[in-house]
């Protein structure tokens, strides 16, 4: 789990400064976290998903700091736990009188599904923001287009995330930080969406 981890173009070696815009870029997160809980103003939801929103700040910033397997691995789960609370507050939120806990497995089984077929935790999470709007559009919810446009953004960072390692010999430090800014974005525009709905 400690063995070295060398997966961005940015980085060419070893050491705690190896990937200085990867890491820096993760201060988006930060930035998300701190608007979040601002705007919850005492709200226990709007509080939790700050908090989730920096831990992913945290794991993200070690990772990209150590570059180890088992930093990964951590960055990883953190993003996977905001995304299953979400899916979950999603439902309380919006469907108030239903098990909103059964988001938590349909989500996992979506993903086990998408990474199958190569697709990964980040697909799941792209089709989960295309289902959220779909189902507020049918209910003709104005919050629908809260999720559409956090859905392209996110397909924007998608898209940059994994052209990452194609540019490495055009663009030497890589397109890995877009996908840090972008993604700092897309969850305080899901966040907020959610804090704002949850108001009396």
């Amino acid at each position: 789990m400690t063995d070295y981890v060398d997966g961005y173009c940015e980085r060419v070696g070893p050491g705690l400064w190896g990937e200085p815009l990867n890491s820096l870029s993760n201060l988006a997160f930060l930035v998300a976290a701190v608007l979040v809980w601002r705007l919850a103003a005492g709200d226990r939801l709007g509080r939790v998903l700050a908090g989730l929103i920096g831990l992913v700040f945290v794991a993200s910033s070690v990772f990209h700091l150590l570059a180890t397997r088992w930093a990964a691995v951590a960055d990883s789960v953190s993003i996977l736990g905001f995304v299953l609370v979400y899916a979950v507050l999603f439902g309380r939120v919006f469907y108030r009188r239903r098990p909103a806990w059964l988001a938590a497995p349909a989500f996992l089984a979506l993903t086990v599904v998408t990474a199958l077929l190569g697709g990964g935790l980040y697909l799941s999470a792209l089709i989960g923001l295309g289902i959220f709007a779909a189902l507020r559009a049918f209910e003709r919810d104005a919050y629908w287009t809260h999720f559409a446009v956090a859905g392209a953004v996110f397909a924007l960072s998608l898209s940059l995330r994994t052209l990452d390692r194609d540019v490495c010999d055009y663009v030497p430090v890589g397109t890995h930080f877009l996908w840090h800014l972008l993604n700092g974005l897309v969850l305080y525009l899901v966040s907020r969406t959610l804090v704002l709905k949850n108001r009396p």
